[in-house]
């Protein structure tokens, strides 16, 4: 299956090194081109489809951020491919539902494997932005749209625990378990169960649970 993307970039030259870069990629085939909010939501309009958007902030007509609900709800999946590096920023990107975020500097396999992992139905931010969630206020704000449920799942993560076992300790199905797992995947805009671990045990959120009655 080809993964149908479209860019939103107002710089021609770096929309042609995406089309070198995804012109040798059998999977991967650039469907539409758009330098301006307008432009992309005409095609939209228009009953445009594609699978996954890249999509800059600085447009010359507002913010690319104002065009991710739509492009979500005419179920494109999206990649926010930018310089805006600061974590208001990101953090702005990750609630308006974005499905990865990934920095114009990055290399180029960086970018496609992000495409190839939002298609899949991950999300995907990088180590670097990891990095910056786990400093603070991003990271905070990131974990306060858990559910408790979600927050304890979180925690048996971080122990190494596997679904099967969660499910035991909290009384689930392992089918339900996997399901809250995907929905905190989603929520924190990570890739995987290891990437989770990661970020509890860098904010001590085991830490803080444990020595307590154990997560019910």
């Amino acid at each position: 299956m080809t993964i149908r993307v479209i860019l939103v970039d107002d710089h021609p030259l770096f929309r042609k090194g995406l089309e070198h870069l995804f012109a040798n990629q059998p999977d991967v085939a650039i469907t539409g081109q758009f330098a301006t909010l307008a432009d992309a939501r005409q095609w939209l309009e228009q009953g445009g489809q594609a699978d996954v958007a890249l999509l800059d902030r600085g447009l010359p007509d507002g913010d690319g951020l104002s065009l991710v609900s739509e492009f979500k709800r005419a179920g494109l999946r999206v990649v926010m491919l930018t310089i805006a590096d600061e974590d208001h920023e990101i953090r702005d990107a990750i609630e308006r539902g974005v499905d990865g975020y990934i920095l114009k500097s990055s290399e180029p396999e960086q970018i496609l494997q992000a495409i190839r992992s939002v298609h899949a139905g991950h999300s995907m931010l990088p180590a670097h932005i990891m990095q910056k969630m786990a400093r603070g206020e991003l990271t905070q704000k990131v974990f306060d749209k858990l559910s408790q449920r979600e927050l304890e799942i979180v925690t048996y993560v971080a122990r190494g625990m596997s679904n099967r076992a969660i499910g035991e300790a909290l009384g689930l199905s392992e089918n339900t378990v996997r399901n809250h797992l995907r929905s905190i995947l989603d929520k924190l805009g990570l890739a995987n169960r290891v990437q989770v671990a990661t970020l509890a045990l860098e904010q001590g959120l085991v830490r803080r649970r444990e020595g307590g009655k154990p997560p019910s």
